[in-house]
């Protein structure tokens, strides 16, 4: 199944003008559960944070946590990088027009070969390792990018069916396709952050029950329906209308409960201070 052609087409749509595209960061941050999830986080972690602070975006996408977080704190100097030159160029363009290019850039720049020693105070991967075979790297190398007690901030899929590998047949690697793993579990990427270096290392279920019911009807099924046919675009937002007070209700329900399983994993890790 494809899902970056999806986020293109609904990208071009609403990048007509500056605001047409924060209009489509705010659904976004409402329609995605794991927005709910890290918004939250970043909070936390802004909340004691007045003085200036470098953040790394890594694996940037559409920039819409970057232009949250400059929303944050307006001492906070952003970098964004991601692999496609494309996406980068147009971030770049419409961070240029609201007039925050000095706080926030985008750069192109391969994770597993990117690393500035000792500058960021947070590094946020959202839905990003999922799609990296070569993961050791990355978090060594967010490791040293990470100034001493900086906080590294993950969101990635579990191996409890966060791709839906389990529920498609023999040779459909899953729902989003491009990804080349089948989830992490929290055994697996507590030890690789641990062998990078890392401690304080805090792994938690996302995706419980109410959100996995929630991405089905807000995701997966509109997202099948626009692959077969472009068509539902003009749909969609009578579809929105009428399912989203249900995946409201479950977000919430979702956010607000320790899940001992899900399709999710938040993780939060910090460099030691002697480090």
């Amino acid at each position: 199944m494809q899902y970056d052609p999806i986020k293109r087409s609904l990208g071009r749509i609403f990048n007509i003008t500056p605001s047409l595209r924060i209009l489509f960061y705010r659904l976004l941050n409402l329609l995605l559960l794991r927005s709910w999830y890290i918004r939250r986080e970043l909070k936390k972690w802004a909340a004691p944070r007045k003085h200036k602070a470098n953040i790394l975006d890594a694996g940037s996408g559409f920039g819409q946590y970057s232009w949250y977080l400059s929303r944050l704190g307006s001492n906070y100097n952003i970098l964004g990088v991601d692999v496609k030159e494309e996406q980068v160029k147009d971030c770049n363009n419409f961070i240029k027009k609201l007039g925050k290019a000095e706080q926030v850039q985008f750069r192109k720049a391969d994770l597993t070969r990117f690393v500035q020693p000792s500058r960021f105070d947070l590094v946020l991967s959202v839905d990003v390792m999922e799609h990296i075979e070569e993961d050791k790297k990355v978090f060594r190398n967010f490791f040293e990018s990470l100034v001493p007690n900086g906080m590294l901030l993950i969101s990635t899929p579990s191996d409890k069916g966060g791709s839906e590998v389990h529920e498609h047949s023999e040779g459909v690697t899953g729902f989003i396709d491009e990804h080349v793993r089948d989830g992490y579990s929290i055994e697996d990427i507590s030890q690789k952050l641990r062998d990078a270096g890392f401690e304080r290392i805090d792994v938690r279920y996302t995706y419980g029950e109410p959100g996995h019911i929630a991405w089905k009807w807000s995701m997966k099924y509109p997202i099948i329906m626009l692959n077969k046919s472009k068509i539902f675009f003009i749909f969609l937002p009578v579809y929105y209308l009428l399912v989203w007070p249900f995946c409201w209700i479950l977000n919430y329900f979702d956010v607000k409960t320790a899940h001992s399983t899900g399709t999710g994993l938040l993780i939060k890790a910090y460099k030691p201070e002697n480090k």
